[in-house]
């Protein structure tokens, strides 16, 4: 199975615990499943987060 797909389900799972609770939860699963797939397509090494993990060098 891809990391996109378990960070997909990872992050429905989790939003599954909080959406017992109306649109409002229903919103934080969509926002929670996105999260996981970027998150999945980050170890995937399908988009490059470098730039906005790294802070600025110092000198």
């Amino acid at each position: 199975m891809p990391s996109v797909a378990i960070g997909l389900f990872a992050g429905l799972l989790l939003a599954l615990v909080a959406a017992v609770g109306g649109f409002d939860m229903f919103m934080l699963a969509l926002v929670l499943g996105a999260v996981g797939v970027v998150v999945g397509l980050a170890v995937d090494g399908r988009i490059d987060v470098s730039g906005l993990v790294s802070g600025r060098g110092r000198g």
